[in-house]
């Protein structure tokens, strides 16, 4: 028992997320990240995968989707399969264009810290997912800022987040965000690189899993 806990409670893990802001699986695994946060002292980092460039250049051959209609099914797939509240009438009624202008909104987000990124990417998750908004709309990414704001007005400006919203500083970093997802060859969200500051061992963990298979790899992992 005492050997259990000293694992749980070390802090020799360094985790970066693959994620994106469209994606209805990362949305559903979020309580099982914050979980992973509670349960072990990671270093978490996330790192925007850039899912929907545009629906012109977009298709995916596994899932058969290559228009936004066909992707409300897989919305509705994911709702079923882990429960998450998922609303996936969206693909019918305002359908987002790009998950480009939500992964360059968290790194504008990640510029006022990283808490306040990861409180971003959350809440643009919420929005999409559950209260069936537009991300892929400036409005809507602004309204987001606010909102976030309105909430922790000490750690986090809205007029500043409005500001730096497609900079260069905050386009390079979400470019450099694809080149990292590129060089991983990172093909499906959400996945976790877990890398021992120790040993400076990686694994990587693909796709939605419940808790307890991640809290078993990290298990394993930190004792090998």
């Amino acid at each position: 028992m005492e050997a259990n806990v000293a694992v749980k409670n070390s802090t020799a893990l360094e985790v970066v997320c693959y994620t994106d802001p469209l994606c209805c699986w990362s949305w559903a695994f979020a309580p099982v990240l914050r979980q992973l946060k509670e349960e072990y002292m990671i270093s978490l980092r996330y790192c925007m995968g850039g899912m929907l460039a545009s629906w012109n250049s977009y298709h995916d051959t596994v899932q058969s989707v290559s228009r936004p209609v066909q992707m409300g099914p897989i919305w509705m797939q994911a709702r079923q399969i882990t429960g998450a509240v998922i609303d996936d009438t969206i693909w019918f009624k305002d359908p987002p264009a790009s998950s480009y202008p939500a992964c360059v909104a968290v790194k504008t987000a990640a510029m006022q810290g990283t808490e306040m990124e990861e409180a971003y990417l959350y809440k643009l998750w919420e929005a999409v997912m559950v209260q069936g908004k537009n991300i892929a709309k400036k409005e809507v990414l602004l309204e987001i800022a606010a909102a976030l704001a309105a909430e922790h007005p000490e750690a986090f400006c809205a007029d500043r987040f409005s500001i730096q919203l497609g900079c260069k500083a905050t386009v390079d970093a979400f470019r450099s965000d694809l080149q990292e997802v590129n060089y991983r060859r990172i093909q499906r969200f959400p996945s976790l690189l877990v890398r021992s500051r120790k040993t400076e061992q990686a694994l990587l963990l693909t796709g939605n899993r419940p808790f307890e298979a991640i809290a078993k790899s990290f298990d394993q992992f930190l004792n090998s």
